[in-house]
């Protein structure tokens, strides 16, 4: 009985996890018409939920170039750490390519927004600093409490 029960809370989590994962990126898509798609992973750069803003976008990169490069990502950002206790924790780090601006924003030690931005886009620091990272700080103890239970 108790493991019936556990099921029913492990899909009761998901179908929980699933909504707010939606609904955070669909904020994140709504801060600034510049952003062009989000991604949220997992620390290993696997992509749990990802969104593209415009009806009939068409991405630059497949959905498997997306994960790959998201894997990329994570694994730069691993290196970075290294170097925290002497420069600090990242509060970002910004890709510019000739198509696209690519941001990584790490939410904590288990989670990572990753976003891209229309190239013509010049205000990014605004962008997500006043407008990204605050939607990251209001949510963030739900990612905390999301882990917990894939732990």
């Amino acid at each position: 009985m108790s493991e019936r029960r556990n099921d029913d809370n492990d899909d009761e989590f998901d179908n929980t996890t699933t909504k707010f994962l939606y609904a955070f990126t669909q904020s994140v898509l709504n801060s600034d018409k510049s952003i062009r798609w989000v991604a949220i992973t997992d620390q290993d750069g696997n992509i749990i939920n990802e969104q593209n803003r415009r009806e009939g976008f068409e991405s630059l990169l497949t959905k498997e170039e997306n994960q790959e490069s998201a894997i990329n990502t994570i694994i730069r950002q691993k290196t970075r750490t290294k170097f925290e206790p002497k420069i600090g924790k990242l509060s970002y780090a910004l890709g510019r390519y000739q198509k696209l601006s690519r941001c990584l924003i790490p939410i904590n030690e288990n989670y990572y927004l990753i976003l891209t931005m229309d190239f013509d886009q010049y205000d990014f620091d605004k962008i997500i600093m006043e407008k990204i990272i605050p939607l990251i700080q209001q949510e963030k103890e739900k990612f905390v409490i999301n882990n917990k239970k894939n732990e």
